[in-house]
Protein backbone atom coordinates (compact mmCIF):
# COMPACT_ATOMS: atom_id res chain seq x y z
CA UNK A 1 0.00 0.00 0.00
CA UNK A 2 1.77 3.26 -1.18
CA UNK A 3 1.94 6.34 0.39
CA UNK A 4 -1.86 9.00 0.28
CA UNK A 5 -2.29 12.81 1.05
CA UNK A 6 -4.73 13.53 2.75
CA UNK A 7 -7.12 15.27 -0.43
CA UNK A 8 -6.56 12.33 -2.67
CA UNK A 9 -7.63 9.64 -0.42
CA UNK A 10 -10.47 11.90 0.77
CA UNK A 11 -11.54 11.92 -2.32
CA UNK A 12 -12.50 8.46 -3.51
CA UNK A 13 -14.59 6.07 -1.37
CA UNK A 14 -12.75 4.28 1.28
CA UNK A 15 -14.21 -0.01 0.80
CA UNK A 16 -16.46 -0.75 2.56
CA UNK A 17 -14.47 -4.04 3.49
CA UNK A 18 -11.71 -1.87 5.32
CA UNK A 19 -13.97 0.66 7.73
CA UNK A 20 -16.37 -3.15 8.41
CA UNK A 21 -13.16 -4.58 9.44
CA UNK A 22 -11.97 -1.63 11.57
CA UNK A 23 -15.29 -1.40 12.71
CA UNK A 24 -15.55 -4.82 14.24
CA UNK A 25 -11.99 -4.67 15.48
CA UNK A 26 -12.36 -1.33 17.24
CA UNK A 27 -16.12 -2.26 18.53
CA UNK A 28 -15.02 -5.49 20.03
CA UNK A 29 -12.09 -3.94 21.90
CA UNK A 30 -14.19 -1.19 23.41
CA UNK A 31 -16.42 -3.92 24.67
CA UNK A 32 -13.51 -5.28 27.08
CA UNK A 33 -11.25 -2.51 27.39
CA UNK A 34 -13.74 1.02 27.88
CA UNK A 35 -12.53 3.29 30.16
CA UNK A 36 -15.00 3.45 33.70
CA UNK A 37 -15.78 7.37 33.32
CA UNK A 38 -19.14 8.85 35.12
CA UNK A 39 -20.31 10.89 32.41
CA UNK A 40 -20.66 7.97 30.38
CA UNK A 41 -23.01 6.39 33.10
CA UNK A 42 -25.45 9.60 32.75
CA UNK A 43 -27.54 10.60 29.51
CA UNK A 44 -28.35 14.05 31.10
CA UNK A 45 -26.92 16.25 28.32
CA UNK A 46 -26.15 19.21 31.43
CA UNK A 47 -23.53 16.97 32.98
CA UNK A 48 -22.12 15.82 29.56
CA UNK A 49 -21.94 19.21 28.49
CA UNK A 50 -19.95 20.00 31.80
CA UNK A 51 -17.63 16.98 31.30
CA UNK A 52 -17.12 18.20 27.26
CA UNK A 53 -16.04 21.51 28.26
CA UNK A 54 -13.71 20.23 31.65
CA UNK A 55 -12.12 17.52 28.89
CA UNK A 56 -10.91 20.69 26.91
CA UNK A 57 -6.74 20.81 27.34
CA UNK A 58 -7.38 19.30 30.60
CA UNK A 59 -6.20 15.36 31.03
CA UNK A 60 -9.13 13.12 32.44
CA UNK A 61 -6.76 11.94 35.45
CA UNK A 62 -7.23 15.97 36.43
CA UNK A 63 -10.76 16.45 35.65
CA UNK A 64 -12.91 13.28 37.65
CA UNK A 65 -12.63 14.74 41.32
CA UNK A 66 -13.25 18.06 39.79
CA UNK A 67 -16.15 16.73 37.63
CA UNK A 68 -17.83 15.48 40.42
CA UNK A 69 -17.43 18.43 42.77
CA UNK A 70 -18.71 20.89 40.40
CA UNK A 71 -21.84 18.85 39.57
CA UNK A 72 -22.25 18.43 43.22
CA UNK A 73 -22.10 22.31 43.52
CA UNK A 74 -24.16 22.89 40.96
CA UNK A 75 -26.76 19.95 40.35
CA UNK A 76 -28.29 21.33 37.44
CA UNK A 77 -27.86 23.94 34.53
CA UNK A 78 -31.02 26.08 36.04
CA UNK A 79 -28.39 26.21 39.35
CA UNK A 80 -25.36 26.78 37.30
CA UNK A 81 -26.90 29.61 35.34
CA UNK A 82 -28.46 31.64 38.64
CA UNK A 83 -25.05 31.04 40.19
CA UNK A 84 -22.60 34.61 40.87
CA UNK A 85 -19.87 33.90 38.03
CA UNK A 86 -17.50 34.26 41.02
CA UNK A 87 -18.94 31.48 42.72
CA UNK A 88 -18.47 29.23 39.31
CA UNK A 89 -14.80 29.96 38.99
CA UNK A 90 -14.11 29.34 42.98
CA UNK A 91 -15.60 25.91 42.19
CA UNK A 92 -13.30 25.70 38.97
CA UNK A 93 -10.18 26.61 40.67
CA UNK A 94 -7.83 24.74 40.47
CA UNK A 95 -8.63 23.01 36.94
CA UNK A 96 -7.03 25.88 35.24
CA UNK A 97 -7.98 27.15 32.33
CA UNK A 98 -10.80 29.29 33.98
CA UNK A 99 -12.36 31.29 30.86
CA UNK A 100 -14.11 27.74 30.45
CA UNK A 101 -16.16 28.04 33.45
CA UNK A 102 -17.39 31.18 32.43
CA UNK A 103 -17.98 30.23 28.85
CA UNK A 104 -19.71 27.21 30.65
CA UNK A 105 -22.05 29.17 32.70
CA UNK A 106 -22.72 31.77 29.36
CA UNK A 107 -24.03 28.36 27.45
CA UNK A 108 -25.88 27.69 30.66
CA UNK A 109 -27.60 31.32 30.52
CA UNK A 110 -28.14 31.22 26.88
CA UNK A 111 -30.37 28.25 27.29
CA UNK A 112 -32.61 29.54 29.94
CA UNK A 113 -33.18 32.34 27.48
CA UNK A 114 -33.47 30.68 23.94
CA UNK A 115 -34.51 27.23 24.85
CA UNK A 116 -36.49 27.18 28.67
CA UNK A 117 -33.61 25.32 30.01
CA UNK A 118 -33.45 22.39 27.80
CA UNK A 119 -30.45 21.91 25.88
CA UNK A 120 -31.16 21.39 22.36
CA UNK A 121 -30.76 17.79 20.41
CA UNK A 122 -29.74 18.87 16.84
CA UNK A 123 -26.44 19.88 16.16
CA UNK A 124 -27.99 23.15 14.14
CA UNK A 125 -29.54 24.33 17.05
CA UNK A 126 -26.36 23.62 19.59
CA UNK A 127 -24.26 25.47 17.29
CA UNK A 128 -26.19 28.50 17.69
CA UNK A 129 -25.04 28.81 21.48
CA UNK A 130 -21.88 30.45 21.97
CA UNK A 131 -19.05 28.73 23.48
CA UNK A 132 -20.12 25.78 21.38
CA UNK A 133 -18.03 24.57 18.50
CA UNK A 134 -19.00 21.60 15.95
CA UNK A 135 -17.04 18.81 18.25
CA UNK A 136 -19.24 19.66 21.44
CA UNK A 137 -21.96 19.84 19.88
CA UNK A 138 -21.60 16.44 18.19
CA UNK A 139 -20.53 14.85 21.85
CA UNK A 140 -24.36 16.34 23.20
CA UNK A 141 -25.76 15.12 20.22
CA UNK A 142 -24.07 11.41 20.12
CA UNK A 143 -23.87 11.08 24.11
CA UNK A 144 -26.58 12.78 25.34
CA UNK A 145 -29.52 12.45 23.24
CA UNK A 146 -27.79 9.29 20.65
CA UNK A 147 -27.76 10.47 18.21
CA UNK A 148 -26.08 8.54 14.90
CA UNK A 149 -23.73 11.64 14.68
CA UNK A 150 -19.88 12.01 13.90
CA UNK A 151 -17.36 14.17 15.96
CA UNK A 152 -14.05 14.72 16.15
CA UNK A 153 -11.92 15.85 19.05
CA UNK A 154 -8.06 15.50 18.96
CA UNK A 155 -8.08 11.83 19.70
CA UNK A 156 -10.45 10.51 17.09
CA UNK A 157 -8.84 12.73 14.31
CA UNK A 158 -5.21 10.69 15.20
CA UNK A 159 -7.05 7.21 15.39
CA UNK A 160 -8.74 8.41 11.93
CA UNK A 161 -5.63 9.79 10.32
CA UNK A 162 -3.71 6.79 11.04
CA UNK A 163 -5.53 4.04 10.04
CA UNK A 164 -7.68 5.18 6.95
CA UNK A 165 -5.38 8.37 5.74
CA UNK A 166 -1.98 7.16 6.81
CA UNK A 167 1.12 8.90 8.85
CA UNK A 168 0.66 12.32 10.16
CA UNK A 169 4.62 12.90 9.01
CA UNK A 170 5.91 13.99 6.30
CA UNK A 171 2.57 14.73 4.79
CA UNK A 172 0.20 17.39 6.01
CA UNK A 173 -2.23 16.50 8.10
CA UNK A 174 -6.12 16.97 7.00
CA UNK A 175 -7.80 19.81 7.67
CA UNK A 176 -11.05 19.78 10.20
CA UNK A 177 -13.22 19.69 7.25
CA UNK A 178 -12.28 16.98 5.67
CA UNK A 179 -11.34 14.84 8.70
CA UNK A 180 -15.38 15.74 9.20
CA UNK A 181 -16.47 14.33 6.73
CA UNK A 182 -14.21 11.16 6.55
CA UNK A 183 -15.64 10.62 10.22
CA UNK A 184 -19.09 10.82 8.82
CA UNK A 185 -17.78 8.41 5.82
CA UNK A 186 -16.80 5.95 7.86
CA UNK A 187 -19.48 6.33 10.96
CA UNK A 188 -20.48 2.60 11.27
CA UNK A 189 -24.62 2.41 11.17
CA UNK A 190 -26.56 2.45 14.91
CA UNK A 191 -23.11 2.68 16.37
CA UNK A 192 -22.25 6.27 16.97
CA UNK A 193 -22.04 6.09 20.71
CA UNK A 194 -19.57 3.34 21.26
CA UNK A 195 -17.44 4.16 17.95
CA UNK A 196 -17.02 7.72 18.74
CA UNK A 197 -16.54 6.52 22.24
CA UNK A 198 -13.82 3.53 20.66
CA UNK A 199 -12.30 6.02 19.42
CA UNK A 200 -11.49 8.81 22.17
CA UNK A 201 -10.02 5.39 24.39
CA UNK A 202 -8.13 4.32 21.86
CA UNK A 203 -6.19 7.36 20.66
CA UNK A 204 -6.27 8.10 24.67
CA UNK A 205 -4.44 4.89 25.57
CA UNK A 206 -3.55 3.14 22.16
CA UNK A 207 -2.29 5.32 19.59
CA UNK A 208 -0.86 8.10 21.55
CA UNK A 209 0.48 11.12 19.78
CA UNK A 210 4.20 10.70 20.58
CA UNK A 211 4.61 6.67 21.85
CA UNK A 212 2.00 5.12 19.80
CA UNK A 213 1.93 1.14 21.04
CA UNK A 214 1.55 -0.61 17.90
CA UNK A 215 1.70 -3.89 18.79
CA UNK A 216 -1.18 -3.87 21.26
CA UNK A 217 -3.33 -2.27 19.02
CA UNK A 218 -6.33 -4.28 17.20
CA UNK A 219 -6.35 -2.14 14.02
CA UNK A 220 -2.64 -2.68 13.03
CA UNK A 221 -3.73 -4.98 10.23
CA UNK A 222 -6.55 -2.33 9.28
CA UNK A 223 -3.63 0.89 9.46
CA UNK A 224 -2.28 2.61 7.13
CA UNK A 225 0.53 4.57 9.12
CA UNK A 226 1.46 1.31 10.08
CA UNK A 227 1.73 -0.28 6.92
CA UNK A 228 3.57 2.36 5.92
CA UNK A 229 6.08 2.35 8.74
CA UNK A 230 6.66 -1.76 7.67
CA UNK A 231 7.32 -0.81 3.57
CA UNK A 232 9.50 2.18 4.28
CA UNK A 233 11.57 0.04 7.15
CA UNK A 234 10.41 2.69 9.80
CA UNK A 235 9.24 0.59 12.29
CA UNK A 236 9.75 0.63 15.07
CA UNK A 237 12.61 3.07 15.21
CA UNK A 238 12.81 4.87 11.78
CA UNK A 239 12.22 8.57 10.68
CA UNK A 240 8.96 8.64 11.39
CA UNK A 241 8.96 7.66 15.20
CA UNK A 242 12.60 9.70 15.03
CA UNK A 243 9.69 12.67 14.27
CA UNK A 244 7.24 11.55 16.76
CA UNK A 245 10.42 11.81 19.51
CA UNK A 246 11.03 15.07 18.40
CA UNK A 247 7.60 16.15 18.62
CA UNK A 248 7.75 14.77 22.03
CA UNK A 249 10.75 16.72 22.77
CA UNK A 250 9.75 19.89 21.71
CA UNK A 251 6.42 19.52 23.67
CA UNK A 252 8.73 18.59 26.78
CA UNK A 253 11.25 21.55 26.06
CA UNK A 254 8.05 23.93 26.17
CA UNK A 255 6.62 22.46 29.53
CA UNK A 256 9.90 22.50 31.29
CA UNK A 257 10.48 26.85 30.19
CA UNK A 258 9.85 28.68 32.90
CA UNK A 259 6.01 29.71 33.50
CA UNK A 260 6.38 32.49 36.11
CA UNK A 261 6.78 35.12 33.91
CA UNK A 262 4.15 34.38 31.53
CA UNK A 263 0.85 36.41 31.18
CA UNK A 264 -0.88 33.33 31.52
CA UNK A 265 0.67 33.04 35.36
CA UNK A 266 0.09 36.40 36.15
CA UNK A 267 -3.85 36.17 35.32
CA UNK A 268 -3.91 32.88 37.80
CA UNK A 269 -2.37 34.73 40.42
CA UNK A 270 -4.65 37.86 39.98
CA UNK A 271 -7.81 35.13 39.95
CA UNK A 272 -6.74 33.76 43.11
CA UNK A 273 -5.70 37.08 44.75
CA UNK A 274 -9.65 38.61 43.95
CA UNK A 275 -11.05 34.85 45.42
CA UNK A 276 -9.40 35.94 48.93
CA UNK A 277 -11.28 38.98 49.21
CA UNK A 278 -14.56 39.81 50.52
CA UNK A 279 -17.58 40.45 48.65
CA UNK A 280 -18.09 43.44 46.33
CA UNK A 281 -14.15 43.98 47.86
CA UNK A 282 -12.13 45.92 45.30
CA UNK A 283 -8.17 46.07 44.72
CA UNK A 284 -6.55 49.34 43.39
CA UNK A 285 -4.01 48.13 40.45
CA UNK A 286 -1.79 50.00 42.49
CA UNK A 287 -1.82 47.92 45.02
CA UNK A 288 -2.58 44.55 43.21
CA UNK A 289 0.69 44.90 41.03
CA UNK A 290 3.10 44.47 43.91
CA UNK A 291 0.83 41.67 45.37
CA UNK A 292 1.01 39.64 42.31
CA UNK A 293 4.55 40.85 41.26
CA UNK A 294 7.22 41.72 44.07
CA UNK A 295 9.30 43.98 41.39
CA UNK A 296 6.09 45.69 40.25
CA UNK A 297 7.21 49.56 39.30
CA UNK A 298 5.48 52.31 37.69
CA UNK A 299 6.62 50.85 34.25
CA UNK A 300 4.87 47.62 34.73
CA UNK A 301 1.35 49.52 35.26
CA UNK A 302 0.48 49.27 31.41
CA UNK A 303 1.29 45.79 31.21
CA UNK A 304 -1.01 45.15 34.16
CA UNK A 305 -3.91 47.36 32.67
CA UNK A 306 -3.76 44.59 29.48
CA UNK A 307 -3.49 41.77 31.85
CA UNK A 308 -6.85 42.69 33.91
CA UNK A 309 -8.26 44.23 30.76
CA UNK A 310 -8.38 40.78 29.57
CA UNK A 311 -9.53 38.91 32.40
CA UNK A 312 -12.74 41.37 32.55
CA UNK A 313 -13.01 40.62 28.43
CA UNK A 314 -13.00 36.61 29.31
CA UNK A 315 -15.09 37.67 32.29
CA UNK A 316 -13.05 36.31 34.85
CA UNK A 317 -12.87 39.89 36.37
CA UNK A 318 -15.14 43.27 37.00
CA UNK A 319 -12.91 46.97 36.71
CA UNK A 320 -14.32 50.33 37.82
CA UNK A 321 -12.39 53.40 39.15
CA UNK A 322 -12.03 51.87 42.46
CA UNK A 323 -10.73 48.60 41.02
CA UNK A 324 -10.98 45.26 40.29
CA UNK A 325 -12.51 42.05 41.65
CA UNK A 326 -14.32 39.05 40.65
CA UNK A 327 -17.24 39.58 38.63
Amino acid sequence: MGKHTASSMLSSQIAPNDSAQVHASLLSWYEQEQRALPWRTTSDPYAILVSEVMLQQTQVDRVLPKYQQFLSAFPTLIDLAAAATADVIAVWVPLGYNRRAVSLQAIARQVVDKYDGHIPDTIDELLTLKGIGRYTAGAIACFAYRKQVATVDTNIRRVLHRVFLGLEHPEPKANDAQMLSLAEQILPEGQAYNWNQALMDMGATICSSNNPLCGSCPLQQNCRAYTEMGQYSLFPSGAVLRQLRKVAEKKTSYQSQPFTSSNRYFRGRIVDLLRSLTTHQRIPLAILGPQIKPEFSDQDFPWLQKVVQGLVKDGLADENEDGVRLP
